[in-house]
Parts: C-alpha cells; structure tokens; sequence
C-alpha cells in the first residue's frame, strides 16, 4: 500500500491563496523592527505557501511495515540525526528539504493512524520538555493535540492530562487521542475542558511537568485570513493575547511541583508574545529560573534556523526556503520552591 503512495502535488496554482494585505502590513511594519534583516526571507516563505514543508511523526502504537522505506523513496530521512540532551529511541520523525505533503489519513473509529502530520519545529517544544516514564504530564492548551501525541511517542506519563479550553477544538483533541493511542493506554489521559487559567488553583503542585502551547497570533494562518474585517479585528485583539499568556503561565507555575519543568511555546514571532512574557515571568516569580537549552539547540542546527542573539532558555525558528518550520518559539522554566 505504502510503495503506491505519491506525494501531493504542491504547485503554486493549486494551493495558492489570498494574501490578507492588513496583516501583512501590520506584519511589515512590526517585524523589520523587531527581526531586522531576517524578516525579508522569513516573509518570503510565510507569504509562499507551495514552498511549506510537511513532517511525518510515526505512530509508535502502529507498526507498519513498508512505510519507511516508502518515505525515503519519496526523499525523506530521518529528522535529529545528531545526539540530542533528549530523544526516545521510538520517537521517529522524518522530512524532507523538497516543499510536498504526504497523503494525510482519514479518522476511522476504532482503528490506528500510522503517522502525524505536522510542522517539524512544533515538536522542539516536546523535546525540551524531557518527559520520562511515570511523571504526571499537564498540557495545559492541548488541542489540536499534535505535542499531546508526540509526548506519548516519548513516554508513559504515570497521568497525563490534556486540558483545552474551546468546545469545538476539544473534540478535535479527543479525536486525534483517540486516532494514535490504543484503548490500553487512554485510560492513561485524562481530556478537560477548563479555563487553563484555573488549573494552578484546582491542582496545585501536582504535575512534574507542564507544556503551555499557548494561544497566540498565528502568524502563518493569519497572513491567509479571508475576512479582512476579522483580520482588522484580529489585529485589535492581537495586544491582549500577552496578558492571557502571561495568566497560562502563571496557573501553570502553580500546578507544578517543586522541581518540575515548564515549556512555554507559541507558533508567532511576536516578541510581545515571546520573550517579554517570560521575561515578565521570571522577573516577577522568585520561585521560577530559566533553563538553558543551547545543548539541544546545537543539536537540531541541521533542520533548523533559529534567530540570533537570544537568551539560553529560549528559542526562536525562523522559516526558511529548504528549511520552511516554523515560526516557533520555544521557552523552558523551572519551578525551584514552593513560594
């Protein structure tokens, strides 16, 4: 089955798409300020979208035989190649330098997807959060579940509970669970529909480790919006999406043990949204202090291009032709005391 799978076409006409010109604008405005030199080729990749890339993370729970060696007819090698501070021998993700998306695959109750597809750099958040077998995982913002799946490729959390917040976009999550992990095994997840703002206070100091991939402007779909009048109204909202980023954070700092380890990540390279928020985080908790990530960092230079001049514990991906992931950032905290 797997040797007649061809790749989608991918040509310009067939996924071209309106640019919405107020964010753009806004965007042009905004990130030459803030990125520089670098926003020219960022923005020439954001606005093509027939040069996107597409990885496949393979489904550990679903052997298929043919599959890989399918995928590297079709070019495609395995991603982190280099040793990594963190990386499962059964997390297996491969991509390719040639823009194409594999065949997505359909949701059938009852039976096993063999493979995610995804932005590679969506799964830079996983890898630093280190999850181990038996630790009580919390993924605070879950849906639409893609690091939720690529955490239970990594391990066994001991409980792992993942919260989403929006109605619609839960059933989404429960769907994709549903999707890639056996029945033997959901009974280990727990799916809720809280304020991710209240989890701090409901369950203080009971998880080991907390992902908050946060709700943030994304850059990617929001140059693509449709309705300009929503873009503009986007755009209006856009300055309040720190302060709930910042209220995640802290509910999620609450609902970490003593020791435990927070990974803050957002799909934009919004500053406001990046780096000032966790840098209002750790100036304003005494309890909480950066991890450097620069190891890993060094580790997965191959696939990607970070931004330049960051701090240790933090991350920016900026797309790039032949290496089109992101926008990601990524950012790693730790809770040292209770107080």
């Amino acid at each position: 089955f797997f040797l007649s799978l061809k790749l989608e076409s991918n040509t310009k006409g067939k996924l071209q798409k309106q640019i919405c010109q107020v964010v753009l604008d806004h965007f042009e405005k905004q990130y030459t300020a803030e990125l520089g030199d670098a926003w020219s080729s960022v923005r020439d990749v954001l606005t093509s979208p027939w040069c996107w890339q597409h990885a496949l993370l393979l489904n550990r729970f679903s052997r298929c035989p043919g599959l890989e060696s399918s995928l590297a007819e079709q070019g495609f090698h395995p991603a982190f190649p280099a040793p990594l501070p963190y990386l499962p021998a059964a997390f297996r993700c491969y991509i390719r330098t040639a823009p194409g998306r594999f065949p997505a695959q359909k949701h059938q109750p009852g039976k096993l997807k063999d493979y995610y597809l995804l932005n590679a750099a969506s799964l830079l958040p996983v890898l630093a959060l280190e999850v181990k077998d038996g630790e009580d995982v919390l993924d605070l913002c879950a849906a639409p579940g893609g690091k939720s799946v690529a955490i239970l490729q990594c391990a066994c959390p001991g409980h792992f509970h993942c919260n989403e917040y929006d109605e619609l976009r839960s059933r989404w999550l429960e769907q994709t669970i549903e999707s890639f992990i056996p029945g033997a095994l959901i009974n280990l997840v727990m799916v809720s529909k809280l304020d991710g703002r209240q989890i701090g206070d409901l369950q203080p100091e009971f998880y080991d480790k907390v992902l908050v991939d946060a709700p943030c402007s994304n850059d990617r779909s929001w140059l693509f919006s449709a309705d300009p009048q929503q873009a503009v109204l986007r755009l209006m909202q856009r300055k309040e999406l720190s302060s709930l980023q910042v209220q995640l954070l802290r509910s999620a700092i609450k609902a970490l043990r003593p020791g435990g380890s927070l990974v803050y990540s957002t799909c934009t390279l919004s500053k406001a949204e990046n780096s000032d928020v966790v840098d209002l985080i750790l100036n304003s908790c005494r309890n909480v202090m950066p991890v450097d990530m620069s190891d890993m960092a060094r580790g997965v230079s191959q696939e990607f291009t970070f931004l330049s001049g960051m701090q240790q514990h933090e991350l920016l991906v900026l797309p790039e032709k032949g290496r089109a992931w992101g926008p990601m950032y990524v950012a790693k905290l730790k809770k040292t005391s209770s107080t």
